[in-house]
């Protein structure tokens, strides 16, 4: 059911990427949504060689159909590029949250990241609205400021203490404060990168599925580069403190 739920999101999500990236070819791209949506589900069936069969197969797929339904010769390698692009920043990064769910404690993992993207998002709005003076990137998202950023941080590492005591006893106070920090800091980087991706594509939402919101990858921005951070801190590092 999990599996399944991400596989909707990252389809939607795909659909809002290429309405911002390719509005001209959104509906002939339909098809690399669904695939996607398919290759995010892939990690289910424990072979690591059928995800790389798939997501060669997806490059494969699209490079075909640049070749065979040409537009403008001077636009297919960028527009290749972007499609590509969405593979590897949606179901790629988010078949992580799936790997994540098959660990030990990974529903407790999933939580965490849940809890401290929030706590982050909700602490750096409040501060910054409060105290918020130099702006943070201000070519890429002019309202964010450092003292929000860093406020983030400070609700990041409140969240995971509280998980600590409560449903993750499982960390170590060491543990709680390297993945607070660490998952914080790569949460508000994805945000910015996103934000980035918007300015370029000129638009101020990725979708409208959630009003006032935006769309899902407006919300989960975050989420998607936490998630193979927390899969490669749980896997490798969790617990060796």
């Amino acid at each position: 059911m999990f599996a399944l739920m991400l596989c909707l999101l990252c389809f939607i999500a795909m659909l809002e990427f290429f309405g911002m990236a390719l509005p001209d070819r959104k509906r002939e791209l339909y098809p690399f949504a669904f695939i996607g949506a398919v290759i995010l589900a892939i990690p289910l069936f424990g072979d690591d060689r059928i995800f790389i069969m798939s997501i060669t197969a997806s490059f494969l797929l699209a490079g075909f159909h640049f070749l065979f339904r040409l537009k403008e010769m001077s636009m297919v390698a960028q527009e290749l590029s972007l499609v590509v692009t969405a593979f590897i920043y949606i179901p790629f990064l988010m078949s992580h949250l799936l790997l994540i769910r098959l660990l030990p404690f990974g529903t407790n993992w999933l939580l965490l990241i849940m809890l401290i993207v929030m706590t982050n998002d909700t602490t750096a709005y409040y501060v910054g609205s409060a105290i918020g003076k130099h702006r943070l990137y201000e070519a890429v998202s002019p309202k964010k400021s450092i003292e929000g950023a860093i406020g983030g941080l400070f609700g990041s590492l409140a969240g995971t203490l509280f998980a600590k005591f409560t449903f993750f006893q499982q960390l170590s106070f060491t543990d709680a404060v390297a993945t607070a920090l660490v998952i914080g800091i790569i949460g508000q980087l994805g945000d910015l990168f996103e934000s980035l991706l918007k300015r370029s594509f000129g638009v101020k939402d990725s979708g409208t599925i959630f009003p006032g919101h935006g769309g899902v990858l407006d919300r989960m921005d975050s989420i998607i580069f936490a998630a193979p951070v927390t899969y490669y801190y749980a896997l490798f590092l969790f617990g060796r403190f």
